[in-house]
């Protein structure tokens, strides 16, 4: 039987007198990986594999179909990966970051879309990995070292807010002065990070003709030939009204 809760997640109601296992989806392009983690929270007791992904769209799609009680998701997986399908799946459930990437930006990231905890490979034990996925669940956050510290580094910096200020408010100017819609702006950010038309079409869940109908409109919008050049007048570098080579 299914309880459902605020926000549309569904809890199953255990049977009087049993104990339910939590249900976990693993996501993580290494076979390996995800056999490891699979066998460890079996052995554990207490914990039922429910689904295993090998990217971010095939965690988005076994979410939904298997509504797991925690998410474990890597950052690092080809086609869609964990920090573009995280905004996603943390409407549907709890997901703790399980990852070799020590990035503290992608740390940072990753806690600003939602995820409830980032755990960094070799830093915890089997032991921490169960008290994790456990208390993530649970609403408490759980961190490994390095996560923890680039959390902190984090605070630090918010004694410098003006600058992050600054760049919302170039990015809302740019907007206006080149007319692009808010889709259209976001694409925009996207191509300027570096990702290729598949990696746009992933993070933002869109065909790859969707993402080149896009940037057609943005090209002619910013009046530009190339993504160099598109690049150079989004982020301030050209000036509006002056062609370039690209």
């Amino acid at each position: 039987m299914w309880l459902r809760l605020r926000g549309g997640r569904r809890l199953r109601r255990p049977a009087r007198g049993r104990v339910m296992a939590i249900r976990v989806l693993i996501a993580d392009d290494d076979p390996v990986v995800r056999a490891g983690l699979a066998a460890l929270l079996c052995e554990a007791g207490g914990f039922d594999v429910a689904a295993r992904a090998a990217d971010g769209h095939e965690a988005l799609t076994l979410t939904r179909r298997h509504a797991p009680d925690v998410i474990l998701l890597d950052v690092r997986m080809p086609g869609v990966d964990g920090i573009s399908a995280l905004p996603h799946l943390v409407t549907l459930a709890p997901v703790l970051m399980l990852t070799h990437s020590r990035d503290a930006g992608t740390v940072r990231e990753a806690l600003l879309l939602g995820a409830g905890g980032y755990l960094v490979h070799g830093e915890f034990t089997a032991e921490d990995l169960i008290r994790a996925v456990r208390d993530v669940r649970e609403g408490r956050a759980h961190f490994t070292t390095t996560a923890a510290t680039a959390l902190l580094a984090d605070l630090r910096a918010s004694s410098q807010p003006q600058r992050a200020v600054a760049s919302s408010t170039e990015r809302m100017h740019n907007s206006v002065t080149y007319g692009l819609s808010s889709r259209e702006a976001e694409i925009m950010d996207l191509i300027a990070s570096g990702m290729s038309n598949q990696q746009i079409a992933g993070a933002c869940f869109i065909s790859e003709k969707t993402v080149k109908n896009h940037i057609n409109r943005i090209f002619a919008k910013l009046r530009s030939t190339t993504r160099s050049e598109a690049i150079a007048r989004w982020l301030g570098t050209a000036r509006p009204g002056v062609t370039g080579h690209g």
